[in-house]
C-alpha cells in the first residue's frame, strides 16, 4: 500500500469529522504503525470500537465514511437528526443524510426553507422570465414589479404601481395536491391571504391559470402574453 507522507497527515484530519469519530490524538495517530488498532465512536450507538491505522488512512485518503459504524446493523439503522426548518428530532437512514446537509422532516419543511434561502429570482419559472423580458420591451415606459414583496408583504409575481393591478401566474400545484391535499391546502391559503391584502389595498388581482402549459415554450407562452397585454390595454 502507498504509504502517506508524514507532512500530509495534518490535511487529513481537516476531513476526519467527515468521515469518523476519532478517540485517539493526532499524536497517537502519528506514533501508531498501520497494524496497530485505534479507537473510534460509532456514530449511531456511540459504542467505542477499534479499527486498523492502515483502513483508517485508506478511509481518509479517500473521504469515505467506512469507519463510522462499528457493525452492519449500526451502518443501516436510522440515525438522529433534526430538521433545518423546525427544529424537529427524527431519523433518517446513513445513506441519506450523506447525500445532503440538510436535513427536512417533511415535504412542507424543504420547500419552506428553501424558499427562504434562494437568492432572489431563482424561485422564477421560464414562462416568467420570458413575459418580463416581453412587457419590458411591449411596454418601456410603463413601471412594473416582478415577483416583489414589499406591496402586500407577499410575493406578487406582476404588479403595476400606475393602474394598482396584479398579476398571478397559478399553476398546477394551485389546483391539484401534486405534493399531498396539505401542501395543496396552504397554497390555497396562501392565495386567499394574497387576494385578502391585494382587497384591503384596493388594488385589481387577476389570476392567470397557466397549468395547461407542462413544458416551456415561447409558442405556447405567447397566449399567456395576449391576456397581459389585453388587460394592459384597456387601462392605457
Amino acid at each position: 500500500m502507498r504509504k502517506i507522507k508524514e507532512s500530509n497527515l495534518y490535511f487529513y484530519f481537516i476531513f476526519i469529522i467527515k468521515t469518523m469519530k476519532p478517540l485517539y490524538s493526532q499524536l497517537e495517530f502519528e506514533n501508531a504503525k498501520t497494524t496497530d488498532k485505534l479507537c473510534l465512536k460509532c456514530y449511531t450507538c456511540g459504542k467505542t470500537f477499534k479499527v486498523y491505522k492502515r483502513i483508517i488512512l485508506e478511509a481518509l485518503r479517500h473521504n469515505k465514511g467506512s469507519c463510522k459504524f462499528c457493525s452492519q446493523k449500526c451502518k443501516t439503522s436510522k440515525q438522529d437528526v433534526r430538521c433545518n426548518n423546525c427544529n424537529k428530532e427524527f431519523k433518517k437512514l446513513p445513506n441519506q443524510i450523506k447525500k445532503t446537509n440538510n436535513n427536512f422532516c417533511s415535504q412542507s419543511c424543504a420547500a419552506t426553507y428553501n424558499n427562504k434561502h434562494k437568492s432572489h429570482g431563482t424561485r422564477r419559472s421560464k414562462l416568467e422570465i420570458y413575459l418580463e423580458e416581453q412587457l419590458i420591451k411591449l411596454y418601456p415606459n410603463l413601471e412594473f414589479h416582478f415577483n416583489r414583496k414589499d406591496t402586500i408583504n407577499s410575493e406578487l409575481d406582476i404588479y403595476i404601481p400606475s393602474f394598482k393591478l396584479a398579476i398571478e401566474l397559478n399553476g398546477i400545484f394551485h389546483y391539484e395536491p401534486i405534493f399531498g391535499d396539505e401542501k395543496l391546502q396552504k397554497i390555497q391559503n396562501n392565495d386567499d391571504r394574497k387576494f385578502q391584502a391585494c382587497l384591503e389595498k384596493k388594488i385589481e388581482l387577476v389570476l392567470i391559470d397557466i397549468s395547461s402549459q407542462k413544458y416551456f415554450k415561447s409558442k405556447s407562452s405567447q397566449k399567456f402574453l395576449n391576456i397581459i397585454t389585453e388587460i394592459i390595454s384597456k387601462k392605457l
